[in-house]
């Protein structure tokens, strides 16, 4: 019987770029920069990585398609080079298949990279259904990200009793908080702390989500080199090891049947499950020390709290209220400031959140630096409420 991948392989080195508006530098000098610092850290040189797993979500706006790419910046020594793609779980699933084909016994050592170059065309936001090529015929034609999001949080005041003002009170204590967070971290996009009074009060995007409860886009990369764990001490003293890597696709029952009550995200819920299984853990909210999860937008960030079982169905409020998930709370959430203030460059995000997982349980987290974290988590999800995929990996010492 399958047994997973628990343990089994290690990360002995990471890199991650600043991101934002990053006029500065070309793709090819973003894949670079995450590189040098990734295989810097882990001490290596090229010709020790036997493979690589490049994950780009839009290669026609950002780099250009196909696994030669990677190849041809980095100069790798006729590696074998897959280029991947899962929407914003684009760099976790990079990251997954480096780490399968090391706990298979196909390689020893493997390189997982993500990269984004999205600024310089005028690109923001997130696109319509069926734009920038996309097809989606289960979602339609005329929905927004916003709109989709909105109408999460909408049903979720009215199924748990939440006034409108007390709805848009939550959300905004949780933006608030990655801002706060996003300022000590000299990586991220936005560094400026903003008030639940700035917040509350911003233009209305679609509502109740105003422009301080969604992330943008940005540019970036992001790196990892993973190794058998037991090889992991040759390289450092200090490697991180990956727990467990699932992935939940939505099977479209959501939008077709009334089954979904439309406050939650099935495959986060599922891939959760799946993840916590194969980690050997059994109470998330007391086991897991620190999470990174896809706050595309407030709503997102605040039921995937419940959808992970971070919070009780129904009650995250409570638990955001109380400050659980502030960098000095019980179980700190987006501490480098998440999707909304470190940045979104959608092939790089799922690297980017593993990146500060490894940091913090490294202790080398700086400033924002949490007191001996245990398990790290990471969560990524592409698509819309009703119809998404949906990462989760769990890493810790």
């Amino acid at each position: 019987m399958a047994d997973g991948i628990r343990d089994k392989v290690a990360i002995i080195g990471m890199g991650c770029t600043k991101f934002g508006e990053r006029f500065d530098a070309s793709p090819q000098d973003l894949i670079v920069e995450a590189f040098v610092e990734c295989i810097g850290d882990a001490g290596l040189e090229k010709k020790d990585i036997q493979a690589a797993w490049w994950g780009v979500h839009m290669p026609d706006i950002s780099v250009g398609r196909g696994a030669t790419v990677l190849g041809a910046v980095l100069k790798l020594p006729y590696i074998p080079v897959t280029r991947v793609e899962n929407y914003c779980t684009t760099g976790t699933e990079a990251l997954r298949g480096a780490t399968y084909a090391v706990a298979s016994g196909a390689y020893d050592v493997c390189l997982a990279l993500g990269m984004e170059k999205l600024k310089d065309t005028g690109y923001g936001g997130l696109p319509l259904a069926g734009g920038m090529g996309y097809k989606a015929p289960l979602i339609g034609f005329n929905m927004t990200a916003p709109g989709a999001f909105a109408m999460l949080a909408t049903k979720y005041f009215s199924r748990y009793n939440l006034n409108p003002q007390e709805g848009k009170m939550m959300l905004a204590k949780v933006s608030a908080k990655s801002h706060k967070n996003g300022a000590l971290n000299p990586k991220a996009h936005l560094r400026k702390e903003v008030t639940v009074e700035q917040i509350m009060n911003a233009p209305i995007i679609a509502w109740p989500l105003g422009l301080f409860d969604c992330c943008g886009v940005s540019d970036g990369a992001a790196a990892a080199i993973v190794c058998r764990a037991d090889m992991a001490k040759n390289f450092r003293q200090d490697p991180v090891f990956i727990k467990a890597l699932q992935i939940s696709v939505s099977s479209g029952d959501e939008m077709l049947y009334t089954r979904w009550d439309g406050t939650h995200v099935e495959p986060a819920y599922r891939a959760g499950i799946s993840a916590y299984r194969e980690a050997g853990i059994k109470n998330p909210r007391e086991e897991v020390s620190m999470a990174e999860v896809h706050d595309c937008f407030s709503i997102t960030e605040a039921v995937t709290m419940e959808d992970l079982q971070f919070s009780p169905r129904g009650r995250v409020k409570e638990d955001i209220d109380a400050g659980r998930f502030n960098a000095d709370g019980a179980q700190p959430i987006q501490i480098d400031g998440g999707l909304k203030c470190f940045g979104h460059p959608i092939g790089a995000s799922g690297l980017r959140m593993v990146y500060e997982m490894y940091k913090q349980l490294q202790g080398k987290a700086d400033k924002r630096q949490l007191k001996n974290p245990k398990i790290g988590l990471t969560h990524n999800m592409g698509g819309f409420p009703s119809n998404n995929v949906v990462s989760v990996c769990i890493v810790g010492k």
